[in-house]
């Protein structure tokens, strides 16, 4: 065969790889493009319910709504009858921000439980329940809020390894490919990182289908399972993370034309498959948020993934080990300002304010991360400023030095990715804030008059109470004075007494009205219908802390 023919066969199939590698680097970029939401999400708060919440009803309802702060999907929908059994409820209808279940039961009296468990926007469960009785309260089906910790402790080891997986692994064959340019250094290392990624991304969709349902780790062979983490966003994320894996494993044990194109739309795959899911991708601005959570991701594939084959590049004193060291010095300095950038972006969006850092335990996982950063920037510029150059000119016992040193920042990193697995259950201050803001609502409802009801924010302290009267069947109401009291006797609080007025708008409004605790108040409206009719309605509504 004629040699100008095989390089040229050579080249055309090294340009085609090269140009679907491109394809696939871009598509991963017009992925995470696409994955953006029109707008923000938190964790999903419920907002109303009817029946609301403490209620005690003379006819059983026909079916029970709840709505939340955002759209939702349920997941586990359950009633609890006053002796504790749980009945399914499957009949259900979304409408925008509301749940709509069906009621299939007839009721009896007493205390009533109606447990719910969605998946909110950002991918993650919100669960809870509400009271109500039939005719009079009794003592409520005995519910417990139980910790699995052991899936916990599974979704935890299974979100380390699909970091080193995705930063190690990925990284680590960017890092072999465009900067060891082939060599053997850290190789095997590389390749026995990213299996660890593909087991850990494939069991981490399980363990978000038990997570979403509740379910306990012996559930995890169930289809349903599988099929409900691959709902959720998450879902995302494991379908891009695997991609991002496979295409860092080829450039590793592939032709060596494709090293780079592949190794490049590997990098860009881990940081779409962080983007696509996540508290901080999930934050509002959407089109800062995503970016700044990709360019993180990227950054720290690059920087993490080069460090176990550049120690062991120093440690064997490898020929390879000096120009490899050059070109990651040359490289690392713009790579960490942006990824300290993003990183600033991000913590500063997640936090809000400076008191939170100490007052959640997001923020107080973040002040453990900053310390290690602190730590791991400190070490990484007497690397850089203090035996880079030495290395670079051959210097063995310096080589040796900086071998140990960049082991220790190894060591760093694998911390880091603990503590950041951690935030995995725990809402951010971001969350936590939109969800306090969310108003607490009530529906009264009697024969001749109703009214709903909406205390803004829904926590003790100042609060806005606006209220939309109507009759008993739905119709306008012209009243001519409308009086709004709050009383909570177990607190030994007096009546809070205020005149609502009307702003135009069609409702009633109290404003500046403090509300002094929080807890379970009642909430009565007096009506004057006419100078000889005053209908009075109440009902209970919580007040969160």
């Amino acid at each position: 065969m004629n040699a100008a023919f095989v390089l040229e066969q050579a080249c055309t199939t090294g340009r085609s790889v090269g140009r679907l590698a491109a394809g696939l680097l871009l598509g991963f970029l017009l992925l995470a493009a696409t994955l953006m939401p029109d707008r923000a999400f938190a964790h999903a708060a419920l907002i109303k319910t009817d029946p609301a919440d403490g209620a005690v009803l003379a006819q059983a309802p026909g079916r029970f709504s709840l709505t939340f702060s955002e759209p939702v999907s349920p997941l586990v929908l359950t009633l609890v009858k006053p002796d504790g059994t749980p009945v399914a409820l499957t009949s259900f209808r979304l409408s925008d921000q509301t749940v709509e279940i069906d009621n299939p039961q007839t009721l009896g009296s007493g205390t009533h439980v109606l447990s719910w468990r969605v998946i909110s926007a950002d991918g993650h469960p919100v669960g809870g329940s509400l009271l109500f009785s039939m005719g009079a309260p009794s003592a409520p089906p005995a519910l417990s809020e139980v910790v699995d910790w052991q899936l916990r402790s599974a979704i935890w080891v299974g979100k380390v390894f699909l970091y080193i997986g995705l930063f190690l692994g990925v990284g680590g064959a960017f890092t072999s490919a465009w900067l060891a340019r082939g060599g053997q250094a850290g190789r095997r290392f590389v390749i026995a990182a990213i299996p660890c990624g593909l087991v850990a991304a494939s069991l981490s969709l399980g363990l978000q289908g038990l997570d979403a349902l509740g379910a306990p780790l012996s559930h995890l062979a169930q289809p349903v399972i599988w099929r409900t983490g691959l709902g959720t966003s998450f879902g995302w994320t494991v379908l891009i993370a695997l991609m991002a894996l496979g295409l860092g494993l080829l450039s590793l044990v592939g032709p060596r034309a494709t090293a780079k194109p592949f190794a490049l739309a590997g990098l860009a795959g881990v940081g779409a498959a962080l983007a696509a899911s996540g508290h901080a991708s999930a934050a509002e601005p959407q089109w800062l948020t995503r970016p700044m959570v990709f360019l993180h991701g990227v950054g720290i594939a690059f920087w993490a993934g080069a460090l176990m084959p550049l120690c062991l590049a120093l440690k064997g004193q490898s020929a390879e080990a000096a120009p490899f060291l050059r070109r990651f010095s040359w490289l690392i300095l713009p790579v960490v300002a942006v990824l300290a950038a993003a990183g600033i972006v991000l913590a500063v969006i997640q936090v809000q304010t400076p008191t939170a850092l100490v007052n959640t335990a997001y923020g107080r996982l973040l002040l453990i991360k900053l310390g290690l950063l602190v730590f791991l920037f400190t070490l990484a510029a007497v690397n850089r400023w203090k035996l880079t150059a030495p290395a670079e000119a051959g210097a063995t016992e310096v080589q040796r030095r900086l071998s140990r040193s960049i082991g220790v920042e190894m060591l760093i990193v694998l911390v880091i990715f603990g503590v950041a697995a951690g935030w995995r259950f725990t809402p951010p201050p971001r969350a936590l804030a939109i969800a306090a803001a969310q108003p607490a609502s009530v529906h009264i409802h009697a024969l001749k008059a109703m009214a709903d009801l909406s205390v803004t924010p829904g926590h003790a302290g100042p609060v806005v109470v606006s209220m939309i009267i109507m009759t008993g069947d739905f119709g306008p109401l012209d009243a001519k004075e409308v009086t709004l009291v709050l009383s909570k006797p177990d607190s030994g609080i007096e009546p809070l007494k205020r005149a609502a007025t009307k702003p135009g708008d069609g409702s009633w409004r109290v404003d500046n009205l403090v509300i002094p605790v929080p807890g379970k108040w009642t909430v009565r409206i007096d009506i004057l219908v006419s100078d000889f009719e005053m209908v009075k309605i109440e009902a209970p509504i919580d007040i969160r802390p």
